[in-house]
């Protein structure tokens, strides 16, 4: 059974930095691109960020550009997206996703809540 695991959501003030982690099972995830996606309150799904299987590549919106750095760690089956700077326009649910936006996202977990709010 496919998992994903998200963590590190939380209220942080603007300016302020959150490191989320995602803990994926039951599939080879050293095998797959990976991607973060977020919804904020009343709003459709967003691609933030996508890593290709190894790690070489990565894509991010232009909205999170030069603020966010995903990142994997295929000997811990893990997942992490760093975000610095971070906005009230970045307040949403983030969701660790098994493939991209674009080509079709297979499995997402349930989510972490960032709030960015003085």
């Amino acid at each position: 059974e496919v998992q994903l695991v998200e963590s590190g959501g939380g209220l942080v003030q603007p300016g302020g930095s959150l490191r989320l982690s995602c803990a994926a099972s039951g599939f080879t995830f050293s095998m797959y691109t990976m991607s973060w996606v977020r919804q904020a309150p009343g709003k459709g799904l967003e691609g933030v960020s996508t890593i290709s299987s190894g790690g070489s590549t990565t894509t991010y919106a232009d909205s999170v550009k030069g603020r966010f750095t995903i990142s994997r760690d295929n000997a811990k089956n893990t997942l992490y997206l760093q975000m610095n700077s971070l906005k009230p326009e970045d307040t949403a649910v983030y969701y660790c996703a098994k493939g991209t936006m674009r080509q079709g996202i297979s499995y997402r977990g349930k989510g972490t809540l960032v709030t960015v709010s003085l």
